[in-house]
């Protein structure tokens, strides 16, 4: 299994469990992430995607974007895709 590093963690919405992302690289509904930091090392599957509070598919380099994530994350941590 192979990770492809394709952001950072800019902000994390506790209430809401949504991690803030500043992509570097390509990600897509479905895809599998891996979050990892100092304290941090969680593997979600992206079900959703939002730039600007509108749903999106996909979003690639530049985007900022939230998604939901099962547990807190912090600023600074690396963003990978998993690539099977």
């Amino acid at each position: 299994m192979e990770e492809l590093e394709i952001g950072k963690v800019e902000d994390y919405f506790a209430k809401i469990g949504v991690a803030g992302i500043q992509l570097t690289g390509e990600i897509a509904v479905g895809d599998t992430i891996h979050i990892k930091g100092h304290t941090t090392d969680l593997t979600e599957m992206v079900m959703s995607i939002q730039i600007e509070h509108e749903s999106v598919e996909r979003a690639g380099s530049g985007d900022l974007i939230g998604i939901k994530v099962s547990d807190r994350c912090r600023q600074g941590d690396h963003v990978y895709k998993v690539i099977e």
